[in-house]
């Protein structure tokens, strides 16, 4: 739910009424133009709102107790959501709006359905949200006593705007709306310059500084095991952030770097947030031909970093080999299916995982019978089921790091097993997982010593990088793989 606008009225008889406060959501009125077409309505001054409202509520001339527009009996309100008319045919609707004494407060969400015919209220999850945001923001008014007073209500209108920058960022409320209950001042800044807190920054945070930087590659792979096809595998990475500094706009440097005989980063893209950049950055791309000129680092990325976590970039790496190379061959045997695997770990990949799995589908058979098979390393589990052969290759591969699965398996169950029209005769596959701690196949990494935060306060910085798997796949030598063309598309 959205709002597209927001008022606080302080109204007493006989005195005249005055918008004391009022905001408009433009990104939210936005959306609202692109989804009502040709029936948008645009939220009209506040001057005119008031005016419309007041005599929509019956608080506007009260020698004038009957209004045709509003009184007369053909038309049926629907209370809380009132419905103001403009010139012409033109309506504003709903606009909720709820008092209490000379205080009116009122908002427009946004309605996300066809308002012609009118859909019952009770449909709207915009109108049941908008009343508990205004309910919300009345208690905040009120202060605690629930009494109002004119010095009080102008000092919390004064805390207004920093404090929807919080409870109701680009006009969306928050789940949680901490406006019950005596406020508390907005955290200023502690320069002397007074900066101003950007729209897309809901928040200040206050407590012990940290920084928290990860890199996570992922590495996928298409291996045929046939020299009249060509392997291809392609790696992208992404470094995500969170960073807890106090401060408007605080500023942080990280910095990527590589080994001597790292794989320069391509087609780097970067969050919103980053202030600047080489421009040797952004020109290095994959589809360039290699020319041993690549800006190779170290790659430094100055931010002001939104609250909540977020990607700081994303790049490619063209490395010259993939981590896990393997063969894997099957041949029909009168009623047997002999398999047999070999996969190694290439000697530029720290030999420790989180974990390491290869699955062995078989499709469009009778359902497994005997199983026969061997594993140099590891453990094998049999799901006759599902016709999988799950090998679970533990944290290390042996010092040798090759490994081998050899057997023979029957497909003799009454039943058949699970089918897929690409895996037919002797097509299939080899799908690996992994993850590996502590290590890129780019020699990416983050330094936490490079990491550098301009506060008051000492942050805790903590780094971390790892390597996984997606889409890793070995195909049957002797079958009728697909072929992928060209590079890998992230």
């Amino acid at each position: 739910m959205s709002l597209r606008a927001l008022w606080i009225i302080f109204y007493e008889k006989g005195e005249n009424a005055t918008v004391r406060f009022s905001r408009r959501f433009s990104t939210v009125e936005h959306r609202a133009k692109i989804m009502a077409g040709s029936t948008y309505v645009a939220v009209p001054e506040d001057r005119i709102f008031l005016q419309l409202l007041l005599t929509e509520l019956g608080l506007s001339s009260p020698e004038k107790p009957y209004v045709a527009d509003r009184d007369d009996c053909l038309y049926r309100p629907r209370s809380p959501a009132v419905e103001l008319r403009l010139s012409g045919t033109a309506t504003l609707w709903p606009v909720l709006a709820i008092s209490q004494g000379p205080l009116l407060l009122a908002c427009l969400p946004l309605v996300d359905i066809p308002s012609e015919p009118r859909p019952p209220l009770a449909n709207l999850l915009s109108v049941s949200q908008g009343l508990t945001f205004l309910a919300g923001l009345q208690t905040f008014v009120l202060g605690s006593g629930g009494k109002l007073d004119r010095e009080g209500l102008d000092s919390r209108v004064a805390m207004l705007p920093p404090l929807l920058l919080q409870v109701c960022p680009l006009g969306t409320p928050l789940d949680t709306i901490p406006l019950a209950g005596t406020p508390t001042a907005p955290t200023a800044p502690t320069s002397s310059v007074t900066q101003k807190q950007p729209a897309w920054k809901s928040g200040l945070y206050r407590g012990r500084a940290s920084v928290n930087v990860a890199v996570v590659e992922t590495v996928r792979s298409m291996q045929y095991g046939n020299q009249s096809r060509q392997d291809t595998w392609d790696v992208y990475g992404t470094v995500t952030c969170k960073c807890e500094v106090e401060g408007v706009l605080p500023n942080v440097t990280v910095t990527l770097t590589l080994p001597p005989n790292g794989s320069p980063l391509q087609d780097i893209l970067v969050h919103p947030c980053v202030t600047s950049l080489d421009s040797n950055i952004l020109t290095a791309s994959s589809v360039d031909d290699a020319d041993g000129s690549a800006f190779s680092g170290p790659y430094k990325f100055p931010f002001s970093p939104p609250l909540e976590p977020f990607r700081l970039c994303s790049y490619t790496s063209q490395v010259p080999v993939p981590p896990i190379l393997g063969s894997y061959q099957l041949k029909e045997e009168e009623n047997n299916l002999r398999v047999s695997v070999s996969l190694k770990l290439h000697e530029s990949v720290k030999n420790s995982f989180e974990y390491c799995e290869a699955h062995l589908p078989f499709f469009n058979r009778n359902q497994m019978g005997v199983a026969d098979v061997k594993v140099s390393s590891g453990q094998l589990d049999v799901s006759k089921e599902k016709n999988l052969l799950i090998w679970a290759l533990g944290q290390k591969f042996p010092r040798s790091r090759e490994v081998t699965l050899d057997g023979k398996i029957t497909f003799s169950g009454s039943s058949h097993g699970p089918s897929d029209p690409l895996c037919t005769g002797l097509t299939a596959y080899i799908k690996l997982y992994l993850k590996v701690p502590d290590t890129t196949l780019s020699g990416c990494c983050v330094d936490q010593h490079l990491v550098q935060v301009y506060s008051s306060a000492k942050p805790r910085i903590f780094t971390s990088r790892e390597l996984q798997s997606k889409e890793y796949y070995i195909w049957n030598s002797t079958g009728s793989a697909p072929v992928s063309t060209g590079q890998m598309v992230i």
